[in-house]
């Protein structure tokens, strides 16, 4: 099976290629910075914005899995180009060549969010609902694992004693990221039929404020004292760190982090068929062994 790998060079999709290597897949990683040879291909989500424009790209594939996001705009980049438009004409294309597409999205978008992350990350999944391909979109809850932008912020802010949080109810299912990749690598070798939208979760659903609690006690770190922010100056400072673009925390991770990010089905344990990963494990994928198997496949 050859399989190619959107943003197969970041946080998720190394992991996926990894998993997909080991089961035996052929696979080929689309990056915006990939150099033309076996197993890269460059793809600039940006300049795909046609249907035709993928055809070619994707030709002699079985399955192309779109790992690619941004957290925040830059140049050439918006939020619609990358997350809605490139992403409706990749599945048009995938309908009219019957491949299969596997979209990797989040739980708790809506079209009623104020923030352009959230609204564009939605209306690229209901593109893709609507356009006949034969389609997955899969929905992690809050990625904990090695090497994430994110997740490393998260274990940062764990090992402070005195740590700055939001008062909020909404609540997070954490999982693995190498869990995630084994999952949508499973689903990209399964002949059988799978729902339409699948949410994948971690064992344990809890508060942000818990969430760090348990990297923490993985640490066998002394309970922390935490000082509870009003939202109001949490939201603010989500503005500032968009435009300074530092640190994770964004405008829509402000919203997302309100809202009740847990799955209604997890399928995590059923795609596994075991339970998730322990929260805090420090496994790691590294960019070398993803090489060293690429060189044995090729």
């Amino acid at each position: 099976m050859r399989v190619l790998v959107l943003g197969g060079n970041g946080f998720i999709g190394r992991n996926i290629v990894a998993k997909l290597q080991l089961q035996g897949a052929q696979v080929v990683i689309g990056s915006r910075k990939a150099v033309k040879q076996n197993s890269q291909l460059p793809v600039k989500m940006q300049n795909m914005q046609q249907a035709d424009d993928w055809l070619s790209v994707i030709k002699g594939f079985d399955v192309v899995v779109n790992s690619v996001g941004i957290l925040r705009e830059r140049k050439g980049e918006s939020y619609a180009k990358i997350h809605t438009f490139s992403v409706e004409s990749l599945a048009d294309a995938c309908a009219q060549t019957g491949i299969k597409l596997i979209q990797i999205s989040a739980i708790g978008l809506s079209a009623c969010a104020k923030s352009g992350f959230i609204t564009s990350k939605y209306w690229g999944e209901q593109a893709i609902l609507a356009s006949g391909a034969n389609a997955i979109i899969v929905r992690p809850s809050l990625l904990d694992g090695e090497g994430g932008y994110g997740a490393k912020w998260f274990r940062r802010v764990a090992a402070w004693p005195l740590q700055f949080v939001m008062q909020s109810k909404g609540l997070v299912a954490p999982l693995q990221v190498t869990d995630l990749g084994e999952a949508v690598a499973k689903l990209c070798l399964k002949a059988e039929k799978w729902p339409s939208i699948i949410e994948l979760g971690g064992s344990d659903e809890m508060t942000i404020p818990q969430y760090l609690a348990k990297l923490r006690a993985v640490n066998r770190l002394n309970p922390a004292q935490q000082l509870a922010m009003p939202k109001l100056i949490v939201r603010l400072a989500s503005h500032v760190f968009d435009v300074l673009a530092c640190t994770p925390l964004s405008f829509g991770h402000f919203e997302l982090m309100q809202g009740h990010n847990v799955p209604a089905l997890n399928m995590l344990p059923i795609l596994l068929g075991r339970k998730p990963t322990e929260l805090g494990v420090k496994i790691e994928i590294s960019q070398l062994a993803i090489d060293d198997l690429m060189a044995m496949k090729y």
